[in-house]
C-alpha cells in the first residue's frame, strides 16, 4: 500500500461558507434565517464566503432569463442587506468549477445509501415517479459538501432543514480522510442559532415560509413595498387568545409563534423579552407593532435592492471578482485532492 500523502492540514483556519439558492424571490424567511446572520458572522471578523448557488438550482429546470435576473437579484439582496464584498467575498458557485469538480470526488466517496436516506429527497419526490427526477436532484448533497469542502470551511449558518446535508457533508469528509488516512478535510460545524432560524408561512404556522407557495399573502418577499408588507402582517392567521406571560403558553399555538419569534428576530431580542413586553395583548395590538417593526428593518434593504438591480452590469462584476477570490481558494485545495488520490496532474 502507498505511504499516505502528508498534509499540513491538521488544524483549519477559521471560515464560514454559505449559499442560496437563486431559484425565486427571497422572503422574510431566508432574511431571518440566513441574510441577517451572515451579516453578523461577517462582523465577527472570521472569513465569509457567500455563494449564489446556482448549480443547485438547475437539478429542476430553470427558465435561461429568469435565472440570471434571480442571481442578480439574490446578490443584490446579500448586499442590501449588509454583506460587503470588500470584507466577504461574493459569488455565483458556477463562476468557480472547483465546486463540480469536487462535487464529481465527492460522488464517489458518497454511498447510494447515504442519500437515499435524505429527507429533502424523499419530500421532493413523495407521491412522484422518483425515476423521473434529475440525478442531479439525488446528488445535491454531494455538491452541497462540494461547496463547503472546497474552501475548507469550518462552520456553515444553516437551518434546522440543511442540517441533514451538513451532517453528509461530515460523513463525505470523514470518510475521504479516512480513506486516504489524511487529515485534509475539516468536519465541519453548523451553526444553528436565533430566535426565527425558521420563519414559518403567514397562512400556517405549522408549515415553513416559502418562495414557492402558491399564495404570495403566506409570505412576505424582500421586493414587497412598506404597504405590502403592513398588509401581510395584518392578515396572518392568529388564533382569538391574547399572547400569554411566558414562552411556555406558546405551546400548540403556531401562528401566535412564528409571530412572536419572527418580532424577535427582527428587533435583536429574545422572546422571553418580547413577550414580557406584550403579555396579555391581543393581536389587535401586536400586529400593528410588528408591522411597524418589519417595515423599519425591511424597507431600507428593499429600496437599496431596487437601486443596485438597476445597474446589473456593476452586479456581475461585484460577482466576478468574488469568483476571483474564490478560484483562488479554492484551486488549491482541489489540486491537492487531485493528489491525494493519485492523479496525474500537468504543472
Amino acid at each position: 500500500m502507498a505511504e499516505p500523502v502528508q498534509t499540513p492540514q491538521a488544524s483549519f483556519k477559521p471560515r464560514i461558507f454559505s449559499g442560496i439558492q437563486p431559484s425565486g424571490g427571497l422572503t422574510l424567511g431566508n432574511y431571518l434565517g440566513a441574510l441577517k446572520r451572515f451579516v453578523e458572522k461577517q462582523n465577527e471578523g472570521i472569513e465569509t464566503i457567500y455563494c449564489m448557488v446556482d448549480m443547485h438550482a438547475i437539478t429542476v429546470w430553470q427558465d435561461p432569463e429568469r435565472l440570471r435576473h434571480q442571481t442578480r437579484e439574490g446578490a443584490a439582496a446579500f448586499i442590501a442587506a449588509g454583506i460587503d464584498p470588500a470584507r466577504s467575498i461574493l459569488f455565483n458557485q458556477s463562476q468557480v468549477t472547483a465546486h463540480v469538480e469536487l462535487a464529481w470526488i465527492f460522488n464517489c466517496v458518497a454511498r447510494m445509501g447515504w442519500m437515499s436516506r435524505m429527507t429533502q429527497w424523499k419530500d421532493k419526490t413523495a407521491g412522484k415517479n422518483a425515476e423521473a427526477a434529475s440525478l442531479g436532484l439525488f446528488a445535491y448533497p454531494a455538491l452541497m459538501a462540494a461547496d463547503i469542502l472546497a474552501y475548507h470551511a469550518t462552520m456553515v449558518p444553516v437551518g434546522e432543514d440543511q442540517k441533514q446535508h451538513l451532517e453528509l457533508t461530515r460523513d463525505i469528509a470523514i470518510k475521504f480522510n479516512n480513506d486516504y488516512k489524511v487529515d485534509y478535510f475539516p468536519v465541519v460545524e453548523p451553526l444553528i442559532e436565533g430566535a426565527a432560524t425558521r420563519v414559518m408561512s403567514l397562512r400556517d404556522g405549522t408549515k415553513k415560509m416559502s418562495k414557492s407557495d402558491a399564495s404570495d399573502q403566506s409570505r412576505i418577499n424582500l421586493t414587497d413595498d412598506a404597504d405590502m408588507i403592513a398588509a401581510k402582517i395584518r392578515k396572518a392567521k392568529t388564533d382569538p387568545e391574547p399572547l400569554p406571560d411566558s414562552p411556555e403558553g406558546l405551546k400548540d399555538r403556531p401562528e401566535a409563534r412564528n409571530l412572536v419569534n419572527i418580532y424577535a428576530a427582527l428587533a435583536g431580542h429574545s422572546v422571553e423579552q418580547v413577550i414580557r413586553d406584550f403579555a396579555g395583548a391581543q393581536f389587535g395590538t401586536f400586529k400593528p407593532a410588528l408591522a411597524d417593526l418589519a417595515v423599519a428593518k425591511l424597507s431600507p434593504i428593499t429600496t437599496e435592492m431596487n437601486r443596485l438591480m438597476q445597474d446589473p452590469a456593476e452586479i456581475d462584476r461585484i460577482l466576478g471578482r468574488g469568483a476571483e477570490q474564490a478560484d483562488a481558494i479554492a484551486r488549491p485545495i482541489l489540486e491537492k485532492t487531485y493528489e491525494i488520490m493519485g492523479m496525474v496532474r500537468s504543472r
